[in-house]
Protein backbone atom coordinates (compact mmCIF):
# COMPACT_ATOMS: atom_id res chain seq x y z
CA UNK A 1 0.00 0.00 0.00
CA UNK A 2 2.84 2.43 0.70
CA UNK A 3 4.63 1.59 -2.88
CA UNK A 4 0.83 2.52 -4.11
CA UNK A 5 -0.03 5.73 -2.35
CA UNK A 6 3.98 7.50 -3.49
CA UNK A 7 3.91 5.86 -6.77
CA UNK A 8 4.91 8.90 -9.60
CA UNK A 9 3.12 9.13 -12.41
CA UNK A 10 5.67 8.89 -15.16
CA UNK A 11 6.18 11.66 -17.43
CA UNK A 12 6.00 9.99 -20.62
CA UNK A 13 2.59 8.77 -19.88
CA UNK A 14 1.75 12.39 -18.94
CA UNK A 15 3.04 13.87 -22.39
CA UNK A 16 1.10 11.08 -24.45
CA UNK A 17 -2.10 12.90 -22.95
CA UNK A 18 -0.89 16.20 -23.41
CA UNK A 19 -0.86 14.84 -27.14
CA UNK A 20 -3.87 13.37 -27.80
CA UNK A 21 -6.50 15.56 -29.51
CA UNK A 22 -9.00 13.60 -30.71
CA UNK A 23 -11.68 13.62 -28.44
CA UNK A 24 -9.65 16.22 -26.29
CA UNK A 25 -10.21 19.41 -25.34
CA UNK A 26 -9.82 22.19 -28.01
CA UNK A 27 -6.65 23.94 -27.99
CA UNK A 28 -8.00 27.17 -29.25
CA UNK A 29 -5.84 29.78 -26.57
CA UNK A 30 -3.19 32.34 -27.78
CA UNK A 31 -0.12 33.91 -26.01
CA UNK A 32 -2.18 36.97 -26.03
CA UNK A 33 -5.22 34.95 -24.41
CA UNK A 34 -3.45 33.33 -21.89
CA UNK A 35 -1.81 36.70 -20.36
CA UNK A 36 -5.10 38.68 -20.51
CA UNK A 37 -6.74 35.49 -18.77
CA UNK A 38 -4.18 35.73 -16.11
CA UNK A 39 -4.38 39.68 -15.59
CA UNK A 40 -8.35 38.85 -15.95
CA UNK A 41 -8.09 35.63 -13.01
CA UNK A 42 -5.65 37.74 -10.61
CA UNK A 43 -6.92 41.37 -10.54
CA UNK A 44 -10.63 40.74 -8.81
CA UNK A 45 -11.74 40.65 -5.39
CA UNK A 46 -8.28 40.87 -4.27
CA UNK A 47 -8.01 44.25 -4.69
CA UNK A 48 -11.71 45.34 -5.48
CA UNK A 49 -12.55 44.04 -2.12
CA UNK A 50 -10.26 42.09 0.77
CA UNK A 51 -7.60 44.98 0.42
CA UNK A 52 -9.91 47.52 2.27
CA UNK A 53 -11.37 44.75 5.13
CA UNK A 54 -7.26 43.26 5.63
CA UNK A 55 -6.04 46.86 6.03
CA UNK A 56 -8.80 47.48 8.50
CA UNK A 57 -8.11 44.70 10.98
CA UNK A 58 -4.31 43.93 10.41
CA UNK A 59 -1.98 45.94 8.03
CA UNK A 60 -3.27 49.01 8.41
CA UNK A 61 -1.67 51.44 5.57
CA UNK A 62 1.07 48.84 5.28
CA UNK A 63 -1.37 46.63 3.42
CA UNK A 64 1.14 47.80 0.97
CA UNK A 65 4.07 45.87 2.46
CA UNK A 66 1.67 43.05 2.86
CA UNK A 67 1.50 42.84 -1.23
CA UNK A 68 4.83 43.58 -1.88
CA UNK A 69 5.27 40.27 0.58
CA UNK A 70 3.17 38.61 -1.20
CA UNK A 71 4.36 39.46 -4.54
CA UNK A 72 7.57 38.25 -3.59
CA UNK A 73 6.21 34.86 -2.44
CA UNK A 74 4.48 34.45 -6.04
CA UNK A 75 7.21 35.42 -7.95
CA UNK A 76 9.42 32.22 -6.51
CA UNK A 77 6.33 30.00 -6.82
CA UNK A 78 5.64 31.78 -10.45
CA UNK A 79 8.98 30.86 -11.70
CA UNK A 80 8.36 27.29 -10.43
CA UNK A 81 4.69 27.32 -11.86
CA UNK A 82 6.17 28.00 -14.95
CA UNK A 83 8.99 25.70 -15.32
CA UNK A 84 6.71 22.64 -14.52
CA UNK A 85 3.56 23.95 -17.20
CA UNK A 86 5.84 24.24 -19.87
CA UNK A 87 7.36 21.13 -19.21
CA UNK A 88 4.06 18.90 -18.27
CA UNK A 89 1.61 20.83 -20.62
CA UNK A 90 -1.94 19.22 -19.29
CA UNK A 91 -4.90 20.94 -17.33
CA UNK A 92 -4.11 19.14 -13.98
CA UNK A 93 -2.21 22.24 -12.62
CA UNK A 94 -0.36 21.81 -8.98
CA UNK A 95 -1.85 18.13 -8.97
CA UNK A 96 -0.61 16.74 -11.72
CA UNK A 97 2.86 18.52 -11.06
CA UNK A 98 2.69 16.62 -7.63
CA UNK A 99 1.78 13.33 -9.18
CA UNK A 100 4.92 13.40 -11.35
CA UNK A 101 7.26 14.59 -8.35
CA UNK A 102 5.53 13.64 -4.59
CA UNK A 103 3.47 10.90 -5.84
CA UNK A 104 -0.13 10.09 -5.73
CA UNK A 105 -1.36 10.75 -2.11
CA UNK A 106 0.63 14.29 -1.96
CA UNK A 107 -1.26 14.61 -5.82
CA UNK A 108 -4.81 13.61 -4.30
CA UNK A 109 -4.18 15.94 -1.23
CA UNK A 110 -3.16 19.20 -3.29
CA UNK A 111 -6.24 18.48 -6.01
CA UNK A 112 -8.62 18.44 -2.82
CA UNK A 113 -6.67 21.59 -1.86
CA UNK A 114 -7.22 23.28 -4.81
CA UNK A 115 -10.96 22.57 -4.42
CA UNK A 116 -10.40 25.25 -1.60
CA UNK A 117 -8.64 27.21 -3.94
CA UNK A 118 -11.44 27.47 -7.37
CA UNK A 119 -14.16 26.59 -6.40
CA UNK A 120 -14.06 28.48 -2.64
CA UNK A 121 -12.26 30.97 -4.60
CA UNK A 122 -15.00 31.43 -7.25
CA UNK A 123 -17.69 31.47 -4.39
CA UNK A 124 -15.84 34.79 -2.73
CA UNK A 125 -15.65 36.77 -5.79
CA UNK A 126 -19.00 36.32 -6.32
CA UNK A 127 -20.31 37.31 -2.92
CA UNK A 128 -18.10 40.99 -4.08
CA UNK A 129 -19.64 40.90 -6.69
CA UNK A 130 -22.67 40.62 -5.65
CA UNK A 131 -21.55 43.96 -2.70
CA UNK A 132 -20.74 46.04 -5.75
CA UNK A 133 -23.70 45.30 -7.75
CA UNK A 134 -25.93 46.38 -4.94
CA UNK A 135 -24.06 49.64 -4.33
CA UNK A 136 -24.29 50.21 -7.84
CA UNK A 137 -28.13 49.89 -8.18
CA UNK A 138 -28.21 52.46 -5.12
CA UNK A 139 -27.37 54.69 -6.49
CA UNK A 140 -29.93 54.93 -9.36
CA UNK A 141 -32.10 54.75 -6.45
CA UNK A 142 -32.85 50.85 -6.68
CA UNK A 143 -32.72 48.97 -3.25
CA UNK A 144 -32.63 45.24 -3.62
CA UNK A 145 -33.75 43.63 -0.16
CA UNK A 146 -31.04 43.15 1.89
CA UNK A 147 -31.95 39.72 3.00
CA UNK A 148 -31.77 38.51 -0.55
CA UNK A 149 -28.16 39.98 -0.52
CA UNK A 150 -26.44 38.92 1.92
CA UNK A 151 -25.18 35.40 3.54
CA UNK A 152 -27.46 34.46 6.45
CA UNK A 153 -24.33 34.24 8.79
CA UNK A 154 -21.50 36.65 9.83
CA UNK A 155 -18.09 35.69 11.94
CA UNK A 156 -15.64 37.01 13.50
CA UNK A 157 -12.39 35.52 15.61
CA UNK A 158 -13.87 36.98 18.51
CA UNK A 159 -17.54 36.63 18.54
CA UNK A 160 -17.58 33.63 16.53
CA UNK A 161 -20.85 32.60 14.06
CA UNK A 162 -23.86 34.61 14.15
CA UNK A 163 -27.25 35.00 12.49
CA UNK A 164 -27.08 37.81 10.21
CA UNK A 165 -30.87 37.93 9.32
CA UNK A 166 -30.46 37.87 5.79
CA UNK A 167 -31.94 34.71 3.72
CA UNK A 168 -29.50 34.24 1.11
CA UNK A 169 -27.35 36.17 -1.45
CA UNK A 170 -29.03 35.56 -4.53
CA UNK A 171 -26.89 38.00 -7.01
CA UNK A 172 -23.61 36.27 -5.60
CA UNK A 173 -25.82 33.29 -7.01
CA UNK A 174 -26.48 34.55 -10.15
CA UNK A 175 -22.71 35.32 -11.67
CA UNK A 176 -21.94 31.84 -10.99
CA UNK A 177 -24.62 30.59 -12.70
CA UNK A 178 -23.85 33.27 -15.75
CA UNK A 179 -20.52 32.08 -15.66
CA UNK A 180 -20.65 28.70 -15.67
CA UNK A 181 -23.31 28.61 -18.72
CA UNK A 182 -20.76 30.83 -20.56
CA UNK A 183 -18.00 27.75 -20.02
CA UNK A 184 -20.48 25.15 -20.47
CA UNK A 185 -20.60 26.03 -23.82
CA UNK A 186 -16.69 26.77 -24.87
CA UNK A 187 -13.37 28.19 -24.41
CA UNK A 188 -13.14 30.26 -27.18
CA UNK A 189 -16.01 32.57 -26.20
CA UNK A 190 -14.96 32.57 -22.83
CA UNK A 191 -11.48 33.80 -23.76
CA UNK A 192 -13.38 36.26 -26.27
CA UNK A 193 -15.68 37.99 -23.21
CA UNK A 194 -12.51 37.99 -20.68
CA UNK A 195 -10.36 40.01 -23.57
CA UNK A 196 -13.21 42.57 -23.35
CA UNK A 197 -13.32 42.62 -19.58
CA UNK A 198 -9.90 42.87 -19.08
CA UNK A 199 -9.47 46.37 -20.97
CA UNK A 200 -11.92 47.64 -19.02
CA UNK A 201 -11.24 47.21 -15.53
CA UNK A 202 -7.22 48.11 -16.73
CA UNK A 203 -8.60 51.35 -17.87
CA UNK A 204 -11.00 52.00 -14.49
CA UNK A 205 -8.39 50.89 -12.17
CA UNK A 206 -6.07 53.49 -13.98
CA UNK A 207 -8.78 56.30 -13.43
CA UNK A 208 -9.06 55.38 -9.29
CA UNK A 209 -5.33 55.32 -9.38
CA UNK A 210 -4.14 59.04 -11.42
CA UNK A 211 -7.61 60.92 -10.14
CA UNK A 212 -7.99 59.05 -6.75
CA UNK A 213 -4.36 60.57 -6.22
CA UNK A 214 -4.96 64.04 -5.88
CA UNK A 215 -7.24 63.81 -3.54
CA UNK A 216 -5.40 61.45 -0.93
CA UNK A 217 -5.18 62.66 2.95
CA UNK A 218 -1.64 62.10 4.01
CA UNK A 219 -2.44 62.40 7.64
CA UNK A 220 -4.82 58.94 6.66
CA UNK A 221 -0.97 57.07 6.15
CA UNK A 222 0.39 57.60 10.23
CA UNK A 223 1.01 55.94 11.65
CA UNK A 224 1.97 53.45 8.31
CA UNK A 225 2.15 50.36 10.36
CA UNK A 226 -0.65 50.69 13.62
CA UNK A 227 1.28 49.52 17.01
CA UNK A 228 0.38 45.95 17.68
CA UNK A 229 -2.74 45.60 20.01
CA UNK A 230 -0.42 42.45 22.09
CA UNK A 231 -1.93 40.11 19.87
CA UNK A 232 0.00 38.22 17.14
CA UNK A 233 -1.60 39.45 13.78
CA UNK A 234 -3.23 42.88 15.37
CA UNK A 235 -1.38 45.56 13.13
CA UNK A 236 2.51 45.68 13.78
CA UNK A 237 4.75 43.75 12.11
CA UNK A 238 2.89 40.78 12.64
CA UNK A 239 -0.20 42.27 11.01
CA UNK A 240 1.68 43.21 8.12
CA UNK A 241 2.43 39.28 7.65
CA UNK A 242 -1.18 38.16 9.02
CA UNK A 243 -2.16 40.36 6.28
CA UNK A 244 0.00 39.14 3.29
CA UNK A 245 -1.50 36.08 3.77
CA UNK A 246 -5.38 36.86 4.03
CA UNK A 247 -4.59 39.07 0.70
CA UNK A 248 -2.16 36.25 -0.91
CA UNK A 249 -5.77 35.28 -1.87
CA UNK A 250 -5.53 38.58 -4.45
CA UNK A 251 -2.71 36.48 -6.41
CA UNK A 252 -4.69 32.85 -7.11
CA UNK A 253 -5.57 34.05 -10.70
CA UNK A 254 -1.68 33.22 -11.85
CA UNK A 255 -2.11 29.50 -10.73
CA UNK A 256 -5.24 29.10 -12.43
CA UNK A 257 -3.51 30.11 -15.80
CA UNK A 258 -1.61 26.52 -15.36
CA UNK A 259 -4.65 24.94 -15.31
CA UNK A 260 -5.80 25.63 -19.39
CA UNK A 261 -2.08 24.60 -20.64
CA UNK A 262 -3.97 21.36 -22.94
CA UNK A 263 -6.33 24.54 -24.51
CA UNK A 264 -3.25 26.46 -24.92
CA UNK A 265 -1.95 26.37 -28.77
CA UNK A 266 1.54 26.39 -27.77
CA UNK A 267 1.93 25.62 -24.16
CA UNK A 268 5.94 25.47 -24.05
CA UNK A 269 5.56 29.33 -25.07
CA UNK A 270 2.64 30.85 -23.44
CA UNK A 271 2.49 29.11 -20.36
CA UNK A 272 5.81 30.45 -18.46
CA UNK A 273 4.51 34.10 -20.69
CA UNK A 274 1.39 34.08 -19.04
CA UNK A 275 2.18 33.50 -15.87
CA UNK A 276 5.41 35.59 -15.34
CA UNK A 277 3.60 38.25 -17.54
CA UNK A 278 0.61 38.63 -16.14
CA UNK A 279 2.23 38.39 -12.13
CA UNK A 280 4.27 41.44 -12.65
CA UNK A 281 1.36 43.59 -14.21
CA UNK A 282 -1.23 43.09 -11.38
CA UNK A 283 1.76 43.37 -8.88
CA UNK A 284 1.95 46.90 -9.62
CA UNK A 285 -1.44 47.96 -9.71
CA UNK A 286 -2.29 46.10 -5.95
CA UNK A 287 1.01 48.61 -4.83
CA UNK A 288 -0.80 51.65 -6.18
CA UNK A 289 -4.35 50.94 -6.01
CA UNK A 290 -3.94 50.17 -1.96
CA UNK A 291 -1.45 53.15 -1.54
CA UNK A 292 -4.09 55.00 -3.15
CA UNK A 293 -6.99 53.50 -1.43
CA UNK A 294 -5.44 53.84 2.64
CA UNK A 295 -4.92 57.42 1.49
CA UNK A 296 -8.27 58.38 0.68
CA UNK A 297 -10.07 57.04 3.87
CA UNK A 298 -8.99 55.98 7.23
CA UNK A 299 -7.91 52.25 7.71
CA UNK A 300 -10.25 51.40 9.99
CA UNK A 301 -13.30 52.40 8.03
CA UNK A 302 -12.48 50.37 5.15
CA UNK A 303 -13.88 47.01 6.61
CA UNK A 304 -16.54 46.76 3.95
CA UNK A 305 -17.04 44.59 1.27
CA UNK A 306 -16.92 47.37 -1.67
CA UNK A 307 -13.97 49.16 -0.13
CA UNK A 308 -12.76 50.87 -3.38
CA UNK A 309 -16.16 52.17 -4.16
CA UNK A 310 -16.47 52.68 -0.48
CA UNK A 311 -13.24 55.29 -0.75
CA UNK A 312 -15.11 56.94 -3.44
CA UNK A 313 -17.59 57.72 -1.87
CA UNK A 314 -16.17 58.97 0.95
CA UNK A 315 -13.91 61.78 -1.13
CA UNK A 316 -17.10 63.47 -1.71
CA UNK A 317 -18.32 65.15 -5.09
CA UNK A 318 -14.91 65.70 -6.74
CA UNK A 319 -15.26 61.94 -7.35
CA UNK A 320 -18.95 61.61 -8.06
CA UNK A 321 -17.96 61.40 -11.53
CA UNK A 322 -16.04 58.32 -11.16
CA UNK A 323 -18.41 56.41 -9.05
CA UNK A 324 -20.34 54.92 -12.05
CA UNK A 325 -17.17 54.02 -14.40
CA UNK A 326 -15.50 52.42 -10.93
CA UNK A 327 -18.35 50.14 -9.63
CA UNK A 328 -19.21 49.33 -13.00
CA UNK A 329 -15.42 48.39 -13.64
CA UNK A 330 -15.83 46.24 -10.92
CA UNK A 331 -18.73 44.36 -11.61
CA UNK A 332 -17.16 43.31 -15.23
CA UNK A 333 -13.62 42.82 -13.36
CA UNK A 334 -15.35 40.57 -10.50
CA UNK A 335 -16.99 38.47 -13.28
CA UNK A 336 -13.54 37.59 -15.02
CA UNK A 337 -12.55 36.07 -12.09
CA UNK A 338 -15.36 34.36 -10.88
CA UNK A 339 -15.70 32.97 -14.48
CA UNK A 340 -11.39 31.97 -14.62
CA UNK A 341 -11.45 30.15 -11.36
CA UNK A 342 -14.52 28.22 -12.38
CA UNK A 343 -12.80 27.68 -15.45
CA UNK A 344 -9.95 25.93 -13.97
CA UNK A 345 -11.52 23.50 -10.82
CA UNK A 346 -13.14 21.44 -13.81
CA UNK A 347 -10.29 21.07 -15.69
CA UNK A 348 -8.00 19.97 -12.37
CA UNK A 349 -11.29 16.93 -11.70
CA UNK A 350 -10.76 16.10 -15.49
CA UNK A 351 -7.57 14.93 -14.92
CA UNK A 352 -8.21 13.42 -11.36
CA UNK A 353 -10.68 11.46 -13.03
CA UNK A 354 -8.70 10.34 -15.84
CA UNK A 355 -6.18 9.28 -13.61
CA UNK A 356 -8.56 7.07 -11.42
CA UNK A 357 -9.07 9.32 -8.88
CA UNK A 358 -12.31 10.66 -9.35
CA UNK A 359 -15.35 8.54 -10.82
CA UNK A 360 -15.26 8.49 -14.77
CA UNK A 361 -18.28 10.92 -15.27
CA UNK A 362 -16.08 14.05 -14.05
CA UNK A 363 -13.97 13.28 -16.92
CA UNK A 364 -16.23 13.32 -19.93
CA UNK A 365 -16.23 15.60 -23.07
CA UNK A 366 -18.86 17.64 -24.30
CA UNK A 367 -19.16 16.21 -27.90
CA UNK A 368 -19.90 19.13 -29.74
CA UNK A 369 -18.46 22.26 -26.98
CA UNK A 370 -15.30 20.02 -25.92
CA UNK A 371 -15.46 21.46 -22.55
CA UNK A 372 -15.40 19.02 -19.62
CA UNK A 373 -19.23 19.83 -18.98
CA UNK A 374 -20.06 16.99 -16.20
CA UNK A 375 -17.69 18.98 -13.56
CA UNK A 376 -18.44 22.36 -14.95
CA UNK A 377 -22.15 22.18 -14.26
CA UNK A 378 -21.37 20.26 -10.73
CA UNK A 379 -18.49 22.83 -9.54
CA UNK A 380 -21.27 25.81 -10.90
CA UNK A 381 -23.61 24.47 -8.65
CA UNK A 382 -21.73 24.35 -5.54
CA UNK A 383 -19.88 27.51 -5.98
CA UNK A 384 -23.46 28.90 -6.27
CA UNK A 385 -24.57 27.66 -3.12
CA UNK A 386 -21.48 28.20 -1.13
CA UNK A 387 -21.51 31.80 -2.42
CA UNK A 388 -25.15 32.26 -1.36
CA UNK A 389 -24.15 30.80 1.94
CA UNK A 390 -21.48 32.15 3.14
CA UNK A 391 -19.48 35.49 4.41
CA UNK A 392 -16.38 36.76 2.43
CA UNK A 393 -14.19 36.82 5.36
CA UNK A 394 -14.57 33.18 5.66
CA UNK A 395 -13.92 32.22 2.46
CA UNK A 396 -11.38 34.62 1.85
CA UNK A 397 -9.34 33.03 4.28
CA UNK A 398 -9.93 29.45 3.44
CA UNK A 399 -8.78 30.56 -0.14
CA UNK A 400 -5.48 31.79 0.72
CA UNK A 401 -4.38 29.01 2.91
CA UNK A 402 -5.63 26.51 0.27
CA UNK A 403 -3.72 28.26 -2.37
CA UNK A 404 -0.58 29.02 -0.17
CA UNK A 405 -0.47 24.96 0.42
CA UNK A 406 -0.64 24.25 -3.27
CA UNK A 407 2.48 26.66 -3.78
CA UNK A 408 4.51 24.95 -1.02
CA UNK A 409 4.24 21.60 -2.77
CA UNK A 410 4.86 23.15 -6.01
CA UNK A 411 8.00 24.57 -5.16
CA UNK A 412 9.20 21.25 -3.48
CA UNK A 413 8.09 19.43 -6.81
CA UNK A 414 10.25 21.37 -8.92
CA UNK A 415 13.10 20.71 -7.25
CA UNK A 416 12.42 17.15 -6.96
CA UNK A 417 12.06 16.88 -10.29
CA UNK A 418 15.05 18.35 -11.66
CA UNK A 419 16.50 15.07 -9.01
CA UNK A 420 14.41 12.32 -10.15
CA UNK A 421 14.42 13.66 -14.26
CA UNK A 422 17.29 15.54 -14.90
CA UNK A 423 17.67 14.88 -18.44
CA UNK A 424 13.87 15.99 -19.35
CA UNK A 425 13.60 18.60 -21.81
CA UNK A 426 12.38 21.92 -20.10
CA UNK A 427 11.44 24.90 -22.05
CA UNK A 428 11.80 27.11 -20.01
CA UNK A 429 13.75 26.55 -16.56
CA UNK A 430 13.84 28.54 -13.45
CA UNK A 431 16.35 30.69 -12.67
CA UNK A 432 18.57 29.29 -9.78
CA UNK A 433 15.73 27.08 -8.56
CA UNK A 434 17.65 25.66 -5.45
CA UNK A 435 17.08 29.45 -3.72
CA UNK A 436 13.82 30.25 -6.18
CA UNK A 437 12.32 26.70 -4.43
CA UNK A 438 12.82 27.09 -1.46
CA UNK A 439 12.23 30.78 -0.78
CA UNK A 440 9.00 30.02 -2.49
CA UNK A 441 8.12 27.41 -0.12
CA UNK A 442 9.19 28.87 3.17
CA UNK A 443 7.71 32.48 2.43
CA UNK A 444 4.33 30.46 1.84
CA UNK A 445 4.82 28.74 4.83
CA UNK A 446 5.38 31.93 6.57
CA UNK A 447 2.21 33.48 5.08
CA UNK A 448 0.81 30.18 6.31
CA UNK A 449 1.21 30.27 9.86
CA UNK A 450 0.29 34.02 9.65
CA UNK A 451 -3.34 33.42 9.29
CA UNK A 452 -5.83 32.44 12.08
CA UNK A 453 -6.20 29.94 13.88
CA UNK A 454 -9.41 29.04 12.86
CA UNK A 455 -8.84 28.80 9.07
CA UNK A 456 -6.18 25.88 9.97
CA UNK A 457 -8.78 23.82 12.02
CA UNK A 458 -11.14 24.15 8.79
CA UNK A 459 -8.25 23.20 6.71
CA UNK A 460 -7.17 19.77 8.58
CA UNK A 461 -11.02 19.17 8.61
CA UNK A 462 -11.57 19.89 4.94
CA UNK A 463 -7.99 17.77 4.46
CA UNK A 464 -9.33 15.27 6.64
CA UNK A 465 -12.67 14.82 5.22
CA UNK A 466 -10.37 14.50 1.35
CA UNK A 467 -8.45 11.10 3.24
CA UNK A 468 -11.70 9.47 4.03
CA UNK A 469 -12.62 9.61 0.30
CA UNK A 470 -9.30 8.60 -1.17
CA UNK A 471 -9.27 5.57 1.34
CA UNK A 472 -12.61 4.71 0.66
CA UNK A 473 -12.79 5.58 -3.55
CA UNK A 474 -9.74 7.00 -5.45
CA UNK A 475 -6.02 4.23 -4.05
CA UNK A 476 -8.59 1.65 -4.99
CA UNK A 477 -9.58 2.85 -8.41
CA UNK A 478 -6.15 4.63 -9.49
CA UNK A 479 -4.38 3.55 -12.82
CA UNK A 480 -0.77 3.99 -10.96
CA UNK A 481 -0.23 1.45 -8.28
Amino acid sequence: MLLSIFARKPLSDIHIEAGEQEHGLSRSLTGLNVILLGVGGIIGAGIFSITGPAAAQYAGPAITLSFILSGLACVFAGLCYAELAAMIPISGSAYTYAYATLGQLVAWIIGWDLVLEYMFGASTVAVSWSGYVVSFLRDFGIQLPPALTSSPFTFSHDAGWKSSGAIINVPAMVIVALCSWLLYIGIRESAKFNNVIVALKLTVLSLFIVCGAMHVVPANWVPFIPPNTGHFGDYGWSGVLRGAGVIFFAYIGFDSVSALAQETKNPQRDMPMGIIGSLVVCTIFYILVATVLTGLVKYDQLNVPDSIAFAVNAAGESLAWLRPFLKGGAIAGLSSVVLLLLMAQPRIMLSMSRDGLLPPAAGKIHPKYRTPYVTTVLTGVLSALIAGLFPIGVLGELVSIGTLLAFVLVCVGVLLLRVYEPDAHRPFKAPCVRFVSIAGALSALGQMAALPRDTWIRLFVWLAIGMIVYFGYARRHARVQ
